[in-house]
């Protein structure tokens, strides 16, 4: 992975997302807010910075799939009251409580010897596999989930209820944690081996978020959506690390 010494390398990170910068202030179609995007701005560097290009691909697939996923269905769900506010577009704390553990993860193996190093980049990728799993699984069961359940009853509930899980939300979960973990594979970011630790590390992430929302979320004004988030992204993280490390010295 790139060195911190590496001055071109960060050279190259802040011309390209100032280029990109300027690019989404005249695009018609806003995917953040004003202030989402110079934070994004901030964590494309960072990502540039630490784990070049490679790292930056897998940020940006995360987060053009996501908000495209965002808006499947956006009529149904603002009919029924359960739409992300303002129409989809993500502000800073949007952006942090998807990327703030990747970010982490990303500078940390800066800093640390193998196997470390790519411990933390398996949980870059990991952390962004279970963020993309939620999503797909929260938005896409918001949109055409026939029948959603409560995660720790499995009593029927309303679509959009706090830890409520679907058939349809579960499956576009799975499919989108494993085109992640493929997708960091193909970049040379993880073994094929940490693929099966990203899925299933999202698999076990996503489904913690669905139950902190059906107990304790509603009991704790300081556990918003962004912070349940945070916790989601490295639950993934620290579980597919984990995962690594067990089968290490196995």
């Amino acid at each position: 992975m790139p060195a911190l010494n590496g001055f071109n390398l960060w050279l190259v990170a802040i011309a390209l997302n100032t280029l990109l910068l300027g690019v989404a202030a005249i695009a018609p179609k806003k995917l953040l807010t004003v202030a989402g995007y110079l934070h994004a701005w901030l964590l494309g560097v960072l990502v540039w910075g630490t784990l070049g290009w490679r790292g930056y691909t897998v940020v940006m697939v995360y987060f053009l799939v996501g908000s495209g996923i965002t808006r499947v269905g956006q009529a149904e769900k603002e009919a029924a009251g359960i739409a992300e506010q303002r129409g989809g577009r993500r502000g800073p704390e949007n952006v942090w409580g998807s990327a703030f553990t990747a970010t982490l993860c990303a500078l940390g193996s800066l800093f640390v010897p193998s196997p470390w190093r790519e411990w933390l980049v398996l949980g870059y990728v990991a952390s962004f596999s279970t963020k993309l799993s939620d999503t797909c699984a929260s938005e896409v069961g918001k949109a055409y989930g026939k029948r959603t359940f409560l995660i720790t009853t499995l009593q029927p509930v309303a679509r959009g209820t706090e830890g409520a899980v679907s058939l349809e939300g579960t499956l576009a979960g799975f499919l989108a944690s494993v085109a992640i973990a493929l997708l960091g594979w193909g970049l040379g970011l993880v073994t094929p081996l940490g693929i099966l630790w990203c899925v299933l590390a999202a698999f076990v992430a996503t489904n913690a978020e669905s139950a902190i929302g059906a107990t304790v979320q509603e009991r704790f004004a300081w556990l918003t959506n962004e912070v349940v988030n945070a916790i989601n992204t490295t639950i993934g993280a620290v579980v597919a690390i984990l995962l690594a490390a067990i089968a290490a010295r196995v």
